[in-house]
């Protein structure tokens, strides 16, 4: 069942790579006391992700910071080297936007936001949302009915409902 506003962000231990390798990252430690934008795309390098969401919430990154918004995570079920340089190729990273990797899925399916699109090689990956957590609890979820939508979950209308 997929997790809903009002529910508390399931445990979430995320991976990126550090300047000493690889780090994890506990996102319910940053969730915790503070308020954090989190979207989720459903492969690094594709069409809408790349040229799409990432892009909206780069464009809207300050605009989040001055709402009180302290980190900005985009969850990918990906590996850390992927996520790595899809940061810095799209200019996430240099945006100060996190790009964290699910690569077992585990985080994904914990939110009930599995979906396989076999024929194109996505098993297990996530679905296209976004959703603001304030002290651990989601207050704002928007989940695109489509994977390759990307209209209710981008920066620009997260950032209306905050």
């Amino acid at each position: 069942m997929a997790i809903s506003v009002g529910d508390v962000l399931p445990a979430a231990k995320l991976q990126k790579v550090g300047a000493e390798g690889p780090e994890v990252v506990d996102l319910n430690a940053w969730a915790a006391n503070s308020k954090i934008a989190v979207f989720a795309v459903p492969g690094a390098f594709t069409e809408t992700c790349s040229t799409v969401h990432v892009p909206s919430f780069i464009r809207n990154a300050e605009k989040f910071r001055a709402k009180g918004v302290a980190e900005i995570v985009c969850v990918s079920v990906n590996d850390i080297f992927v996520m790595d340089a899809w940061s810095r190729n799209t200019g996430a990273g240099a945006a100060g936007i996190h790009l964290l990797a699910d690569g077992d899925s585990s985080f994904t399916k914990a939110m009930g936001m599995v979906f396989t699109a076999a024929p194109v090689g996505l098993i297990n990956r996530s679905r296209r949302y976004a959703m603001l957590v304030e002290d651990g609890t989601i207050t704002v979820l928007e989940i695109e009915a489509s994977p390759g939508e990307c209209s209710i979950s981008g920066g620009e209308s997260l950032l209306e409902k905050i």
